[in-house]
């Protein structure tokens, strides 16, 4: 059994910061007469479209049902599908193949690990006369650095598609001065413990659009309306099914944390900047590693801190990632390419398919950054890395 005395702390890639706050904020809702669907999710609802620069939210109960609920919105369905970058979780392609569209890949601009415009108006030149055509782009904001949303925007209106931002990295994070959550149709953001806010679970998603709303209310809910009837209503308790939806309910327990959390995010996202600055300064011009970039007019929240390998150390990373691990040090890759997983195999997607993903996640390791961690903590990431590729 390690000693806990000489056993060194362990740093994970990333972790909730719960404070006294949060806690009171839950246990006010365990002590109050409605645990779900009390008036707590809208609360933090409004707070939450409010802090986007949106209109409208709808919280629920994961990213995954959030992304779900976005795409039924948009009305993607068997004969659609989305092109998105597979340098991503599982969720943003699994849950538009849930509605029956199919997921197309574009590769990425290798400095930040998002999807390339470049490549994503080359598929479209080739792909529109096909069958399923593409519907949206889903760009994913990876590690909190925002995409090149104005060109993205502009090859989405040019070809008459729907943009759907998976944000789940990105809540705080800006681009073009604007905050994610303010651009597009739909925006889709995870509230997960190591995302930037916290509801223990949950995910929302904004949007402008009046309609877009009513829909993601109706799918969140079993399909259930209680106005705008098909049929005359029968009494004040009638309501009616009039799509095929789901229980993605958020409770008034999560969203009272979530509320509470919201409150602290501009502290949150500072304390992740200074942790990324900590590390820009360690490895800048290091001959090993390659450090994240924030590229034009853009503002990360700092989700992640994803260094690269350069070409000695690839052949080393599975030994790094777990001799860090003996030295209390948990860091993680982020992510295998989408289509490489065997589910996606199967259905025919190549290996090959996008290069530049496939060489940067061989290259990518994700350092520890979360608000509660100290600078004693990062300054101890990077002095054991180092000696740890000094050695060999």
């Amino acid at each position: 059994m390690p000693n806990p005395k000489t056993s060194p702390k362990i740093l994970p890639y990333g972790r909730q910061t719960i404070e006294d706050d949060d806690i009171q904020a839950v246990v006010d809702v365990l002590k109050s007469e409605r645990l779900t669907q009390g008036d707590r999710v809208g609360l933090f609802e409004a707070a939450l479209a409010e802090y986007c620069g949106a209109p409208y939210a709808v919280a629920c109960s994961s990213g995954t049902a959030a992304l779900h609920l976005a795409y039924l919105a948009a009305g993607l369905g068997p004969k659609d599908a989305i092109l998105s970058s597979p340098i991503s979780f599982l969720a943003t392609a699994n849950a538009a193949a849930s509605v029956g569209a199919i997921p197309v890949f574009a590769d990425i601009d290798p400095d930040s690990g998002n999807i390339d415009p470049n490549k994503i108006e080359a598929i479209l030149t080739n792909r529109l006369a096909q069958d399923p055509k593409i519907k949206a782009i889903v760009p994913v904001h990876f590690a909190g650095f925002p995409c090149d949303m104005k060109a993205i925007v502009s090859i989405a209106n040019k070809h008459n598609l729907m943009v759907i931002e998976d944000g789940c990295h990105a809540l705080g994070s800006e681009a073009e001065g604007r905050k994610i959550g303010s651009i597009s149709d739909l925006t889709v953001f995870s509230f997960h413990p190591v995302k930037l806010i916290t509801t223990g679970e949950g995910g929302a998603v904004v949007t402008k659009d009046k309609a877009l709303y009513e829909r993601l209310q109706q799918f969140r809910t079993h399909g259930v309306v209680r106005d705008h009837f098909a049929h005359k209503a029968d009494g004040p308790w009638y309501y009616e099914m009039q799509a095929l939806g789901f229980n993605y309910r958020m409770s008034d327990i999560h969203a009272a944390l979530g509320l509470s959390q919201l409150k602290k995010i501009k502290r949150f996202v500072e304390a992740r900047r200074a942790i990324a600055r900590r590390y820009d300064a360690a490895f800048q011009n290091h001959p090993l590693f390659e450090i994240p970039l924030e590229k034009g007019n853009t503002y990360s929240a700092y989700h992640l801190y994803p260094i690269r390998l350069k070409d000695s150390l690839v052949a080393q990373k599975a030994n790094l990632f777990e001799r860090l691990k003996e030295k209390g040090i948990l860091v993680q890759t982020h992510y295998i390419p989408i289509y490489l997983q065997p589910y996606y195999r199967n259905l025919g997607y190549p290996k090959g398919l996008c290069p530049l993903a496939e060489d940067f996640y061989a290259r990518e390791l994700s350092l520890p950054i979360y608000p509660s961690m100290r600078m004693e903590d990062v300054d101890r990431v990077i002095e054991t890395l180092n000696a740890l590729v000094k050695k060999g």
